[in-house]
This record gives structure tokens, sequence and C-alpha cells, in this order.
């Protein structure tokens, strides 16, 4: 069986989703109950083009940087303009020109309402954040490709956009939100789709995402279905395999925030269901011992971290500076107990620090052998230097 592709794929989503800009389509929506505070402002037509799965929205807070992945007519960019406030920014990057449309013709409407203007929309395909593609058409207008020379000096236009003024810099947001987009994507694309939200993000950023996922993975025939890949279905992430792809992008304490119980529809007995996931960036960088430690509070006996570090409640246990600075800010703040040495350490001079190794330990077996104290504090057997954490 042939396995649709990329192509494939954007037309479907092009074709489907041209139509519902300019008409509801209900199979698209997926019932979602957002603050009605944040919805006054929005006009009319926007709210009833929405194709959302979830809220994103209300995991942002006051004064962030936000980028808006598959924005369409832009109901989440405007809500999200209002948490963020005045001194925020709201970025919504489509590549459908008819709900570029729509939301651009509501964006003043909404900056009069709340009385500030901090979103823009940009043209541009979620997995390739670095082109702008309207800059890209603008340049294809004036350099028509029709012969091998002008094909090449289009692959070194798009090449030269993306390294000088990508649609999207490096390290720019503080938070990226989609809602019910990521599915869109085809199969091939979804590994540069992740690597390009945790591209954007500055560090301590975090992805805050909505989409579809199913309980058991899509079988071929359903995947090479268009419609039912323009439906949110065809495309869906395994539940697991979805949470696993944040990890495999290098985000850390991804978190499933809201996952609907009842699904969202059933098809050849699969269940797709809505899920919100927070996953955040910064656990990336070598490791230096502070002196710092850190005791689990509980409930749990024992917890593991997406490094292998094992915290035992109740047991005061080493790690490094960064895992400390991590362990300080969500989502784990007030899970632990933070133990700062009796004399600060110079961040100039600080050794090392002997990371745990990253194959999962047995919780059910024999606590390792100590390797060392900090301030009377145990610490995991590792290798010195080691940067795994």
């Amino acid at each position: 069986m042939t396995l649709i592709t990329t192509p494939d794929v954007e037309l479907a989503v092009a074709e489907r989703y041209s139509a519902g800009a300019q008409a509801v389509e209900a199979a698209l929506c997926c019932p979602v109950d957002y603050d009605p505070q944040f919805l006054t402002v929005i006009p009319q037509e926007v709210l009833d083009r929405d194709y959302g799965c979830g809220d994103p929205s209300a995991y942002l807070g006051a004064g962030e940087t936000v980028l808006d992945l598959g924005s369409g007519g832009g109901k989440i960019a405007f809500i999200a303009s209002q948490v963020v406030g005045e001194t925020g920014r709201v970025i919504g990057v489509d590549i459908n020109d008819e709900m570029l449309a729509l939301a651009a013709n509501a964006a003043p409407q909404v900056a009069e309402a709340v009385g500030f203007a901090n979103v823009e929309f940009r043209k541009g395909r979620i997995q390739d954040l670095r082109l702008d593609v309207a800059a890209t058409e603008q340049w294809l207008g004036a350099h028509p490709v029709d012969d091998l020379a002008s094909l090449q000096a289009f692959e070194a236009e798009t090449a030269r956009q993306r390294l000088d003024s990508p649609l999207v810099p490096d390290d720019s947001v503080d938070a990226v939100v989609s809602n019910c987009v990521l599915n869109l994507v085809a199969t091939e694309a979804k590994g540069e789709l992740f690597a390009e939200i945790f591209r954007v993000l500055r560090r301590g950023g975090r992805a805050i995402i909505s989409d579809i996922v199913s309980d058991v993975d899509v079988p071929e025939h359903l995947q090479a279905d268009p419609e039912l890949w323009s439906g949110c279905i065809s495309g869906a992430f395994q539940e697991e395999a979805f949470l696993r792809a944040f990890e495999d992008a290098g985000f850390y304490g991804v978190t499933l925030a809201k996952r609907d119980s009842a699904p969202w529809q059933v098809v050849e007995g699969i269940e797709f269901r809505s899920v919100t996931v927070v996953a955040y960036k910064g656990k990336q960088g070598p490791c230096f011992d502070h002196g710092q430690a850190v005791v689990l509070k509980g409930p749990w006996k024992a917890v593991l971290d997406d490094d292998a570090h094992v915290y035992e409640r109740g047991v005061p246990t080493a790690v490094c500076a960064k895992t400390f600075a991590l362990l300080c800010r969500a989502p784990y703040a007030g899970q632990f107990e933070l133990l700062e040495p009796a004399e600060p350490v110079d961040p100039a001079t600080a050794p090392a620090f002997a990371c745990t190794p990253p194959e999962a330990p047995d919780l059910t077996g024999p606590a390792a052998p100590a390797r060392r104290s900090v301030a009377g504090l145990t610490t995991a057997a590792g290798d010195a230097g080691s940067a795994c954490c």
C-alpha cells in the first residue's frame, strides 16, 4: 500500500482548510470550553472557523512572547494576546492564504477592542520555521524558475533566507502553542517539526501543544486516506509516541496537562481523543558541583526524572547546579526541599559533577553505593565530568 506523502498531505489540508475559512465545517471541530472573557472581542467569523481541540492559551503568562503554530483564523492567537497582555507578543504562523486573510482582517478589530496591538501573522510551514514563505513568493515573482540555472538560484536564495532572515529566529520565543495542527503534518516531517519547536524556544521556554492522539497506532490503510488526514485522524500520534516525541527532541518535564477521558471520534475501533502536553526546554549543558542537594517531599516513594536521576522520598540527594535550577521551577517547583551548602561555591572554580548514567536504574532493587558526600548529603555513583543531565 502506498502511504500518503508530504505533498499529498499538504494539498489535502490546504483544500479542506481553505474551504473551512470560507464556510464552517463542523467535522473539523472538537468541542472545547474557552474562557468566555477572552472571546467577546474576537469577531464571530473567527470564532465560527476555529478548528481546534484544546486550549493551550490557558497555560500562558503575562509578558511572554508566544508563537502559535498553524494559527488559522487567529482565535488562539487573539486569546493569547489578551493573556500575555500589552507587554507580551504573539506571532501566528500558517501556510493557508484564506486563513491568514481571515486572521489579518480581524486583527485591527481585536487590537481596538483590547487597547493594544501585539499580534502579527506570518506565512510559513510549521515544520520549516526558517523559511519566510511570503518573502519567497515575492522573490519568485521577480525570478521565475524555468530552467536549471534559475532553480539553482532559487535554492541559493532560500538557503540565504533561512540563514540571514529566518521567519522565526533561534531562541526567540518563550512559549510555542499549537491547537490540533501537528497531526496535519506528514509522518516523515514530524521529526523536523519537533526540532523546529525546540529550536525557536528560549532556554527555559516551553511547548504547549493541544492535539489529537490515538490509543493504538493508526493502520496504513487509514494513513493512506487524504480525507482522514485533513480531518485530524490519519496523522494522529499514538499517545505514548506523542509524549516520546517531545523527549526525543530534547524536552524535559513532559507533562500531560489535560487528557479527555471520552474519545472525540472512534474509527474502526480506534479511539481518537484530545490531549494537551506541556514540555520544557533547558536541560542541555555541562554539570558542575555547587554543593547543592534536594529532598523529595512525596507522596511518591521514589521518582525518576528524564535523565535517570532517582529521588527517594525524604532522602537528601546531591545534584548538579543545572539540575538544582531545573527543580526550582516548573514543572517541579514545590515538590522538593532545596538545600544550599553552608558555604557558597564559586561557579568559576566549581568542579565537574558526576551525574547518573542515562540507563534507567532498577527502582525495586537496593540503592546504589554512595559515591561521596556533599555537605553530608549523598549522591549516586557516576563518572566524573559527565554532561548527561
